[in-house]
């Protein structure tokens, strides 16, 4: 495909070109100018380090180290060359390196690389601001390591390895750096090419169902369903986030708010509800949190949040979608939810089957 000049009697074609025909350095000039936009090919993600290389016995460096709002570390590689090299091999073993990487040692990079670029900020708490946390929780944080690969395109080769990567949940995306001539202008279009975002949901069901699949014939795996009780009635053999949604609606439903159940979380407070005004449907719901988050330059993924509607929550004229990102943290925040208002004679625990 290309991109074209709309004239009034014709399109144009922009003439294609190269990085390297138009002078365009890999690190003095691509990694200089995205290390402070990663949104233009990584959306919602703050930058811990540049040029970062922080383990014994290696001089390699990864081009740029980032930490995205669910506080994933992501590895960003870049190249400037027409086929992308292989640098998903190279990006992968860098995920590895830094997958032990600790808060502290985040900070400790976010103050380098903030030193090295004469900021002042600090760097501790612009990494909590970020995520919206009150405190460092080293539980949560860096729980998996994402990939993004940025090249002006990519082989046959290094994509096929990426999908079949993506098969066995390496979180690996390729966007496409294009440059074009036009009018003594330098553009460039920026696209994800892999996975294709108009797939990206269908991917995710594939991959959720194989993730499923996979755990069930593990050892060991916390795939824990629990049994809830309100009052006299018995929900059983809920998985862990059917449970917590079950709890946090029922507190609603009895006059508790929203606002006031994400307090009790501090470790997840911002992120557990996403709110727009009114009380909707699930398609105005998906429609206006689109918008909002369009306004806000921000993202708004359906998949983290229970959008249908028997999953949503009206409380004081707004509706309220509550997270479904809660992974070893859910036992934690139903027991928090259940003791802290026990007048609703809510509980919950291990399903039978689940404890032999």
């Amino acid at each position: 495909m290309a991109i074209y000049e709309l004239q009034s009697d014709r399109l144009e074609k922009l003439p294609r070109t190269s990085f390297g025909q138009s002078g365009i350095k890999e690190r003095q000039d691509l990694q200089r100018l995205l290390r402070t936009q990663l949104d233009v090919v990584c959306p919602e993600t703050l930058i811990l380090a540049e040029e970062y290389g922080g383990w014994d016995e290696s001089k390699r460096r990864i081009d740029l180290l980032g930490l995205d709002k669910e506080a994933n570390l992501v590895v960003i590689e870049l190249k400037r060359t027409e086929d992308g090299g292989h640098m998903e091999l190279q990006a992968v073993r860098y995920a590895a390196m830094v997958s032990t990487m600790t808060f502290e040692q985040a900070v400790a990079a976010r103050r380098a690389f903030l030193t090295n670029i004469n900021d002042e900020t600090d760097p501790e708490q612009s990494i909590l601001d970020f995520l919206d946390w009150e405190a460092a929780d080293d539980t949560e944080f860096g729980q998996a390591v994402r990939i993004v690969l940025v090249s002006a395109e990519f082989s046959k080769e290094l994509t096929t390895s990426v999908l079949w990567l993506n098969g066995f949940d390496v979180d690996i995306v390729c966007v496409r750096l294009r440059p074009y001539q036009f009018d003594g202008k330098l553009l460039i279009d920026v696209q994800q090419v892999v996975p294709l975002p108009e797939a990206a949901e269908y991917q995710v069901q594939v991959k959720e169902k194989s993730q499923k699949e996979r755990k069930s014939r593990k050892s060991g795996q916390d795939w824990t369903r629990y049994d809830v009780q309100i009052d006299s009635v018995a929900h059983k053999k809920m998985y862990k986030r059917r449970a917590i949604l079950l709890i946090a609606r029922t507190l609603v439903e009895e006059g508790i708010s929203p606002e006031e159940i994400a307090t009790l979380i501090t470790w997840h407070s911002n992120r557990i509800w996403w709110t727009v005004d009114g009380e909707c449907t699930s398609d105005h719901f998906l429609h206006q949190a689109n918008l909002e988050a369009a306004r806000a330059n921000k993202t708004f993924d359906a998949r983290r949040w229970f959008c249908d509607d028997d999953e949503l929550v009206k409380f004081d004229g707004k509706t309220y979608a509550f997270s479904n990102q809660w992974g070893v943290s859910t036992a934690k925040a139903m027991n928090i939810l259940t003791s802290e208002f026990p007048q609703y004679e809510i509980s919950v625990r291990p399903s039978k089957q689940e404890e032999a």
